[in-house]
């Protein structure tokens, strides 16, 4: 086992008197919430890329990040290290899951074959962790849009062998995450979108990307991968225009493409801002049409344009984001997969334990938030109230599909006017959310 941690002892829960910055003050992972655990509910993911490969750099200055066991190579001997330390840190902090995309956590070779040889190399080495920790695998994905090759896009591409390079590298990191019992496998069109619509046959990209994903779907039986497929949605960066681009157009994808049986929708906070939508909003959208699977925790800079993916710490986020998971039914194959990195001033090893502790902290508080917001019953019961005309009635027969418009007007033509609205009383229901703050 590594050691890399030598100074840090496993994170307990303290409470929320505690003033020890290394222990948890919300975060007890055996305490039931609605009748589950809230790990059970969280179900809590340190992503490998931010993680374990973020140096601090930024386009103003070089990396910053102070990783003492990373001596900087391409070499798998220091890739392997990397995997020991990040399960050290990963037992520590106590989560349970964690997701990698495939160079991440292989160094990419000379050509695909030298490529896939070092990605079962590492993976031998992860399975070993795994076993040894008890850590699991929330999903695995692939990196389709760091190399040079993918400057146009992946299964997008202008170039066919770019797609083709780029479903032989799926491929391969489906293989691995298969092995691995991943509980899932993720999609993110990092570069699938445009610049500019000058050089771009949209509908014929789109109609590839489709393509892709069928392909993706049609290997996935072949090999028996049981896992359940994510698409995530971001509306730009590093493209202008991303074909993911929020919630509502990768449904409407799904569906156009008959795709809709095999995905499910990977929300994530930051790219939600980024579509000039809450998280909130993201989530429901996705919920109404059971495509929500799982989420990406971390939040954006109200004052920043871009993506930030700073940990999460607001608990009034939190509360929002676990309303709408425990009103559908929360996580299965998900999870809270914490998509964020450290500020470049945070640049010391401890500092990942101080980010992950605060984020796991802001949603335990959001959990058990959401949970008393639902006992107490009274926002559920204004919403319903609220439509109470669709209950009974004209409503019922609207929403049955037993009125038209000619029985519509004849209704209206006795009763004469609408009935009066009531007030929305938005005011009143966002302080009854602080009382529970």
């Amino acid at each position: 086992m590594s050691a890399a941690f030598k100074n840090i002892t496993k994170i307990q829960y303290e409470g929320p008197t505690s003033r020890n910055p290394l222990a948890f003050k919300h975060y007890n992972a055996e305490e039931k919430v609605e009748g589950k655990t809230m790990r059970d509910h969280l179900r809590f993911a340190v992503v490998y890329w931010h993680t374990f490969r973020g140096t601090g750099s930024d386009p103003f200055g070089a990396g910053t990040m102070q990783r003492p066991w990373d001596d900087g190579s391409q070499s798998v001997e220091n890739a392997q290290r990397r995997v020991r330390v990040a399960f050290e840190f990963m037992e520590k902090l106590g989560a349970p899951f964690y997701a990698w995309h495939d160079r991440d956590v292989a160094p990419e070779g000379a050509n695909l074959r030298e490529t896939n040889k070092n990605l079962d190399a590492i993976a031998k080495t992860l399975k070993e962790e795994q076993a040894r920790t008890g850590i699991r695998l929330l999903w695995g994905t692939a990196n389709l849009f760091s190399h040079p090759r993918f400057v146009h896009g992946a299964s997008t591409s202008c170039n066919a062998d770019v797609f083709a390079f780029a479903a032989a590298q799926v491929k391969k990191a489906m293989e691995v995450t298969h092995d691995l019992k991943g509980a899932g496998y993720t999609f993110w069109g990092g570069r699938e979108g445009y610049m500019t619509l000058l050089n771009t046959d949209l509908k014929r990209e789109q109609e590839h990307l489709a393509r892709f994903l069928h392909m993706a779907v049609a290997y996935k039986k072949k090999l028996g991968f049981k896992g359940q497929f994510y698409i995530e949605p971001k509306p730009k960066e590093p493209t202008k225009h991303q074909y993911d681009s929020d919630a509502a157009a990768c449904l409407n994808f799904l569906r156009e493409h008959d795709l809709m049986d095999h995905f499910k929708l990977n929300i994530e906070t930051n790219h939600a801002t980024l579509a000039g939508h809450s998280m909130q909003h993201e989530l429901e959208v996705a919920g109404s049409a059971g495509a929500l699977g799982s989420i990406d925790a971390n939040t954006g800079d109200e004052l920043l344009g871009w993506d930030t993916d700073q940990f999460p710490t607001n608990v009034y986020l939190t509360t929002q984001i676990m309303l709408s998971l425990l009103k559908f039914g929360g996580l299965a194959t998900g999870g809270v997969n914490f998509d964020a990195k450290v500020r470049r001033e945070s640049f010391e090893p401890v500092d990942l334990f101080h980010a992950h502790i605060g984020g796991m902290d802001a949603f335990a508080r959001g959990l058990k938030t959401a949970a008393a917001i639902r006992k107490d019953g009274r926002l559920e019961t204004f919403v319903r109230d609220r439509y109470a005309s669709w209950d009974t009635g004209i409503g019922a027969k609207i929403e049955s599909g037993r009125a038209g418009f000619a029985e519509l007007e004849t209704y209206m033509l006795k009763q004469g006017d609408a009935a009066p609205s009531a007030s929305g009383r938005q005011e009143m229901l966002e302080n009854l959310i602080n009382e529970f703050i």
